[in-house]
């Protein structure tokens, strides 16, 4: 498992808004000068966390984003699933049914089980807020 750049610049963009937000909406030109992504790619980042709910948005002159919840409701599991997918270290565990016909005998099957379970135990573990204090 790799996470994108997407994933990466999807945690800093939401730190960004949990670290300068206070209610307030930021405008993405500020994040992207602070960030030093993008707005192009932020757009991009932007439509995809808006799509799932884990933005608010205004337009217009005194517009931008800030967060939809507070930063402790936001794990980065949640984040990372929302911008790369699945976190899955192998393709037979993508789906909730592992339709993969060798999983029956397959040796290697309990240790991608095991990775898994840790990764995302972990990233549910922590949460927008824990990285920002």
């Amino acid at each position: 498992m790799k996470i994108s750049t997407r994933g990466r610049y999807a945690l800093r963009f939401m730190i960004d808004l949990a670290q300068h937000g206070n209610e307030n909406y930021i405008a993405l030109k500020d994040i992207s000068q602070r960030q030093e992504i993008s707005i192009k790619y932020l757009e991009q980042i932007t439509s995809l966390l808006s799509k799932y709910g884990l933005l608010l948005s205004v337009r217009g002159p005194q517009g931008g984003y800030k967060l939809a919840r507070a930063p402790e409701e936001y794990t980065i599991g949640q984040i990372l699933r929302t911008t790369e997918g699945n976190l899955a270290p192998v393709t037979c565990l993508e789906t909730d049914h592992n339709e993969c016909p060798r999983k029956a005998g397959c040796p290697t099957l309990p240790l991608w089980e095991g990775l898994a379970k840790v990764v995302n135990s972990y990233l549910d573990s922590v949460t927008l807020k824990d990285l920002i204090k």
